[in-house]
């Protein structure tokens, strides 16, 4: 088992790295060329800048049994049909039962978005009970 991470911006690599140190499995930081990583435990692999290229990267090394953190349904949709596993920096966990809902809601949000042209705020301010959330469900997946 590997745990990759999409680390442009992640919120949660710190915690991740922690917890996969306990556990002694191997992390993998992926991230753009707009963004400098350095790690004393992951791996940190820089990937080419373009629009998706982080996430195309990721998928393509994620295999059947590995962990995966992203915010982006369509990379968790993808890591499960490798048969990885796959959790939000919210701490929630993608699932195949929950995938489909979740990418629906995604399109509706944005055909919502072009047809208005107000602008929406961006995610609130990241707490500690976040954090407590999403290293609970972090560890339950790790045990899965």
């Amino acid at each position: 088992m590997t745990i990759y991470v999409d680390a442009d911006a992640c919120p949660v690599t710190r915690i991740v790295e922690r917890v996969a140190k306990e556990y002694a499995v191997p992390v993998v930081l992926l991230c753009d060329t707009n963004h400098v990583l350095s790690s004393d435990y992951s791996t940190v692999k820089t990937i080419g800048a373009g629009a998706d290229a982080v996430d195309i990267a990721l998928v393509n090394l994620c295999s059947r049994g590995d962990i995966v953190v992203t915010q982006d349904y369509g990379v968790a949709a993808m890591a499960l049909g490798k048969g990885a596993k796959a959790i939000h920096q919210s701490g929630r966990i993608f699932t195949d039962e929950n995938i489909d809902g979740l990418l629906m809601e995604r399109h509706i949000a944005k055909v919502e978005r072009r047809k208005s042209k107000n602008h929406l705020k961006g995610p609130r301010k990241r707490t500690d009970e976040d954090d407590r959330r999403f290293e609970e469900s972090f560890r339950r997946l790790l045990s899965l």
